[in-house]
């Protein structure tokens, strides 16, 4: 297995808006390792879900390369980009995308089924899997059929079906109400143990930020990161994980100036 799963160098990305040029990005550079669970927090409209398309090559950006296992997702035709994408990544969005129309089995096993894997080996990866999320008793109910927390333990199951090396979350429980949240973040931290799979998880949920091995906030299209402070519990688990400042985090730029997420 490489050393870096992801790199990210060098990252810009604007957008025209009004005859101006919005700079989204400016230089973005970070690292994501084997098993690593990363939280990037900020300001709604900073940037984060745009970041998370050009790591999937959804979007082409301005400048910097985005690779992946070892390969530079701009130099991929899009046929290489789908196979990739089938293979390396998975996702969770804050809804939860399922297909209507198919069980909630059917849907776990679709990456596999679209990788070309033999239906019943895929079906049986899926129930496995679906096991593991608490839903063994639901394999064959349709997503209209469940509550919102079993959808998204559903679409976790997609995402991790396949094995791939990371899965990019874009706000994962952000449609859930708080107790249901907890319960299906604990669950996906629990599976990135399990199945060392590495995380880029986009929330505002801080607790959830703070569980992660690295936070950080995008802020004026940079990228800094955000130290966590542990409090001593003896509850392990229950510890409160707080995000700290420190000037000195800015990841490839200068601290800017202005106030962020952490410091309003």
């Amino acid at each position: 297995m490489s050393e870096v799963i992801i790199k990210v160098d060098d990252l810009y990305k604007k957008y025209r808006q009004g005859g101006n040029d919005l700079q989204i990005l400016k230089g973005i550079s970070f690292e994501v390792k084997p098993a690593e669970r990363i939280a990037i927090v900020g300001l709604s409209g900073s940037g984060k879900s745009t970041l998370l398309h050009l790591l999937a090559g959804l979007d082409k950006p301005d400048a910097g390369t985005v690779t992946i296992q070892g390969e530079n997702i701009q130099q991929l035709v899009e046929k290489e980009l789908c196979r990739l994408r089938n293979q390396s990544l998975g996702f969770i969005y804050q809804f939860h995308h399922l297909l209507a129309e198919f069980s909630a089995l059917e849907n776990t096993a679709m990456p596999l089924l679209i990788g070309g894997m033999k239906k019943s080996t895929a079906m049986t990866e899926a129930s496995e899997l679906l096991e593991k999320v608490g839903l063994g008793g639901r394999l064959k109910h349709r997503p209209g059929q469940m509550s919102g927390g079993e959808r998204q333990r559903v679409a976790i199951a997609r995402a991790l079906v396949a094995k791939p090396a990371c899965v990019l979350a874009d706000e994962p429980t952000g449609n859930l109400d708080e107790e249901t949240a907890a319960q299906v973040d604990e669950l996906m931290l629990d599976l990135s143990r399990q199945l060392q799979t590495s995380f880029i998880v986009v929330t505002h949920n801080l607790k959830l930020a703070a569980r992660m091995d690295k936070v950080f906030e995008l802020h004026n299209g940079r990228l800094e990161r955000r130290p966590l402070v542990a409090s001593h519990s003896d509850d392990a688990d229950a510890a409160e994980m707080m995000v700290r400042l420190d000037s000195d985090s800015a990841i490839g730029a200068t601290k800017p100036s202005g106030k962020g997420l952490f410091n309003q």
